[in-house]
């Protein structure tokens, strides 16, 4: 490919509406070469461009399917390296601003989770006790950490179903780096709250006394999102005495309580789904991602539904927003005008490895 690239400094100041003619002139010159990923946050003027959407476990399928050269994810770090993993040796993932990465995944990291598991190993047989399972939200090395050590990755789909695999396995699961997900996937299987213990990566031990450490049968990461710790259980009960008949529904990234007062608790498919198989004239309190809310709230208001945000803030995945058109349109110019730009490359080592894990997981589910 050639080596000069059009610099970003003659798209930073485009106006949208010329950024968008350059996107559907680059579009056309690239045909089947390109196609484009966007996950349910994605902003709407990005979003409208894509070529194939879904949430994490969906995107995750699509990218080991695609046959085009380029996969183009308009998404976050995370998982334009699961695209680059799951693809063809000679497919190309690519993430228009490398900037757009991931708050929740950049509170685990592997010398802290490599740490974790050395100090387990002074309490347990931590090889033949604990399953290590990474959300995928995380970075590719944690990734291969599970990979190298029996693990697994999941998603907010199938985190219930991926514990129950793991517990099949070992007794107990280290979860990171979401605490809440964890928290609500080890309450829906049964396991108390007492058996589930927080460690805390900047502690020693993580916090946690031996006997702690013993009892657990989860232990969950200190880590959250950004956007999903803004609901309340507050702003659940102003709807409920404002809307009596409504209905609540949360991503499992919530904190447990707002969860446990919800009426329905699942992944952006699931909260997308249930609320499009919903009766008309329906009233829904949303606890996730503002994009996805509001374009869901103009896909269902034909029917009389009614779909609201949960928190009186705006809260979305500020990251992710990163991905704009005037990124996307330099992007996509660049590639068009056969230049590579922003590659997303796994190293060999960590993605056989963290392929494992995430093969392990598709199978399962």
């Amino acid at each position: 490919m050639p080596t000069a690239t059009i610099s970003f400094d003659k798209f930073n100041q485009l106006q949208d509406d010329a950024c968008h003619q350059r996107i559907r002139a680059a579009r056309e010159r690239l045909g089947k070469q390109a196609v484009l990923l966007c996950h349910h946050y994605q902003r709407a003027d990005v979003y409208q461009y894509a070529d194939l959407t879904g949430d994490s476990l969906k995107l995750s399928r699509l990218a080991s399917q695609a046959d085009a050269q380029y996969i183009v994810f308009c998404g976050v770090h995370f998982m334009a390296e699961v695209a680059d993993i799951m693809s063809k040796p000679e497919q190309i993932a690519i993430l228009p601003d490398l900037a757009a990465g991931c708050s929740m995944a950049d509170m685990a990291n592997l010398a802290k989770v490599e740490r974790c598991w050395r100090e387990l190993g002074e309490v347990l047989d931590v090889d033949q006790q604990v399953t290590p399972v990474t959300y995928i939200n995380s970075a590719a090395d944690l990734k291969a950490f599970c990979g190298a050590r029996g693990g697994i990755v999941c998603t907010s789909s199938n985190a219930g179903t991926i514990a129950a695999w793991a517990f099949e396995r070992r007794e107990k699961i280290l979860f990171f780096p979401d605490q809440h997900l964890g928290r609500w996937t080890g309450h829906q299987m049964g396991i108390a709250l007492d058996e589930m213990f927080v460690w805390d990566p900047d502690l020693e031990m993580g916090g946690l006394s031996a006997d702690e450490i013993r009892r657990a049968k989860l232990l969950l990461w200190k880590g959250h999102c950004s956007v999903h710790q803004m609901f309340q259980p507050a702003h659940i009960l102003r709807f409920r005495n404002q809307h009596p008949d409504g209905l609540v529904i949360a991503h499992p990234e919530c904190s447990f309580e707002v969860c446990r007062q919800s009426d329905f608790v699942g992944s952006t498919e699931h909260i997308v789904r249930t609320i499009k198989e919903a009766s008309p004239n329906t009233r829904w309190l949303v606890g996730t991602e503002l994009n996805l809310v509001n374009r869901l709230a103009e896909e269902v208001r034909s029917e009389g539904k009614i779909v609201q945000f949960m928190a009186p803030t705006v809260c979305m995945c500020s990251t992710m927003q990163r991905i704009d058109p005037q990124h996307l349109a330099w992007t996509l110019e660049n590639l068009a005008d056969g230049t590579l730009v922003n590659q997303i490359k796994v190293p060999e080592h960590e993605k056989e490895l963290a392929r494992v894990a995430l093969e392990r997981m598709l199978a399962v589910s």
